[in-house]
């Protein structure tokens, strides 16, 4: 049995088709085509949007960091939260970590050659973000308007 779908928040209706976001050349693609991609797609989409990997990455794309460097750098991140979020760059092949025996053992992370390549296209939507942003803040400024 399966367990109940989830209560709409927000006047949102939820429903399977919300996670299915075309590819850009997918008129050709049947429905089930789309879905399997948006399967793939979607976790990591997730982990590059999160609100800390991607400050991560390009801190650490001037080059190797020690955990600690890497806290005082970013600011507000808890420690656990570093933890994590480096363990899941790390699972997903985008950062190592390089144990080097000494008293005490001291731990680099780094970039690895794919999370080199994350830098371009993350460069790219932060540049589209800054073109953008006024539009974006009247956009929401006039939705907000008409909410209220």
């Amino acid at each position: 049995m399966l367990p109940p779908a989830p209560a709409a928040q927000g006047g949102t209706i939820l429903s399977p088709s919300h996670s299915d976001v075309p590819a850009p050349d997918s008129a050709d693609l049947a429905p089930a085509d789309i879905h399997s991609g948006c399967k793939i797609v979607t976790p990591l989409l997730a982990r590059i949007g999160d609100k800390w990997s991607m400050l991560v990455v390009m801190v650490l794309s001037a080059g190797p960091r020690r955990f600690n460097e890497l806290k005082r750098l970013i600011d507000g991140i808890s420690q656990r939260m570093l933890t994590h979020t480096l363990r899941s760059l790390e699972r997903d092949g985008l950062v190592s970590r390089t144990v080097f025996p000494t008293i005490p053992p001291r731990v680099d992370y780094e970039l690895t050659a794919l999370g080199h390549s994350l830098r371009v296209p993350v460069k790219a939507l932060g540049a589209w973000v800054f073109e953008n942003r006024d539009e974006i803040a009247r956009s929401r400024l006039a939705f907000d308007d008409r909410e209220d």
